[in-house]
């Protein structure tokens, strides 16, 4: 015999200091990210930060080394230039892979939500998008379509002998503007956020950006997930209405594994903190199982 069904309850913004703090923890968290590293870049270039006496984080979102001994490098960049047939140095290929098992760990597309600075700009659109009731998009675009472009990225880098998507890349344009002063980032920027807030919603991000394709099939592999307790959930709904990203939150596939799909979730957990039930929340891949409703 089924158990009699949960009412439906629908999450409500906290009436507190206390309770919004808690609500927007995550947030909070991400924006101390995301400004962290700028930080980090920008006070090591201006201001002469160290650590152990060596640079603190010095060069770019692309090819960095923190502490003048540990390289990192965007595994996109290092793969694009391979396509070019250009010679790899040593350091730079243990870069890329120091970076690609960091993000397998956490879930590749955490990238997207907790260090990409474009993000703050496409959150910004959404925050717009929603203050003022924009709900349509004039050009709809599938989401897949990132894929795409990171293909043709990648098969222009071929073609043309130089790295495509890095010469154009909004990521890349806007952190060297803010680090460095100089270039087309703030209007790169301003593009972005008028393709959000209104053409269409997560445009960038959701929609065009091969960056985020490729941590997207990275980030299959990825560890820290979020869990789902298919016992608790009462299908309210709030959780798809904040996730930022289409075609990741579906019941059924995330009941019958205990876990959001990993992938294209950015970990960005605006689900967990919307759900009134706790149905979701952060846990280890490896341990997270499906939960057994009563029957």
């Amino acid at each position: 015999m089924s158990a009699t069904p949960r009412p439906v309850r629908h999450f409500e913004p906290p009436r507190t200091l206390r309770g919004w703090l808690y609500w927007q923890r995550y947030a909070i968290a991400r924006r101390a990210v995301q400004f962290g590293v700028l930080a980090m870049f920008f006070g090591t270039l201006h201001w002469g930060w160290k650590l152990a006496g060596q640079p603190l984080l010095a060069g770019n979102l692309s090819a960095a080394k923190f502490a003048g001994v540990l390289p990192l490098a965007d595994p996109l960049a290092v793969l694009q230039i391979w396509f070019t047939r250009h010679v790899l140095a040593s350091e730079v290929l243990v870069g890329a892979a120091i970076v690609l098992g960091f993000y397998l760990l956490l879930g590749g597309r955490v990238f997207c939500a907790w260090v990409c600075p474009v993000n703050v700009v496409t959150d910004a659109a959404h925050w717009l998008r929603v203050k003022f009731g924009i709900d349509r998009d004039l050009v709809p675009i599938d989401s897949r379509a990132r894929y795409v472009v990171l293909l043709l990225a990648l098969v222009l880098s071929l073609i043309a002998g130089v790295a495509a998507f890095e010469w154009v890349s909004p990521i890349a344009l806007l952190h060297r503007e803010l680090i460095y002063g100089a270039g087309l980032g703030l209007t790169a920027a301003l593009g972005i956020f008028a393709l959000d807030a209104f053409v269409l919603r997560h445009g960038w991000c959701g929609h065009l950006c091969p960056l985020g394709a490729f941590w997207a099939l990275a980030g299959r592999a990825g560890q820290v997930r979020v869990a789902f307790d298919d016992a608790s959930c009462t299908r309210c709904g709030d959780c798809v209405r904040a996730c930022p990203e289409p075609r990741v939150l579906h019941f059924g596939a995330m009941a019958a594994a205990g876990m959001v799909a990993p992938g294209e979730c950015t970990n960005c957990a605006r689900c967990i903190v919307v759900c009134p039930e706790d149905s979701l929340r952060f846990g280890l891949r490896l341990r997270t199982r499906p939960q057994r409703t009563d029957s």
